[in-house]
């Protein structure tokens, strides 16, 4: 029948493998779940400007504004898309002080197209590609420091 009805045989010393294999069965499960979900990407949707410092535009600092069109303005001034890189070389190829860019889009322009500015900005001698946005109306900010008003609280 094979049944030892005790006596020396010995520990026995067979693995319990069934919590094991439970475990690489949730593995499973969920690498089944999330890969195609990983592959398949996300729509990411950029932040709105709610808890902002004002920032006034100093003497030296670059300006990109980008339209609803994807036309680029270089310091206001119109500027060809495909001169960008080389009037941004320019600007950034010589000793400056700082290397950052303000990139300012108009709210209906493609993500996209915000992302391939900032590419062309790298390009050029970029190293800091600052995004600008407006404060929502009717907001203000949460920070306690913006909020203090010069010569008083």
């Amino acid at each position: 029948m094979g049944m030892s009805a005790g006596g020396g045989a010995g520990v026995k010393a067979d693995p319990n493998v069934t919590p094991m294999i439970d475990v690489m069965l949730v593995l499973l499960i969920i690498f089944m779940i999330t890969i195609p979900q990983i592959n398949a990407g996300f729509t990411a949707v950029p932040p709105e400007g709610q808890n902002l410092k004002p920032h006034p535009e100093e003497d030296g600092d670059q300006v990109l504004g980008i339209d609803d069109q994807g036309r680029y303005y270089l310091n206001k001034q119109p500027v060809r898309n495909e001169d960008l890189e080389t009037l941004v070389r320019e600007i950034y190829g010589k000793e400056r002080d700082d290397y950052i860019m303000y990139v300012k889009a108009h709210k209906d322009l493609q993500y996209l197209k915000v992302i391939d500015a900032i590419d062309v900005l790298s390009r050029g001698g970029v190293r800091v590609a600052a995004l600008i946005t407006e404060q929502q109306s009717g907001t203000e900010s949460l920070v306690e420091s913006d909020r203090l008003r010069p010569g008083g609280n």
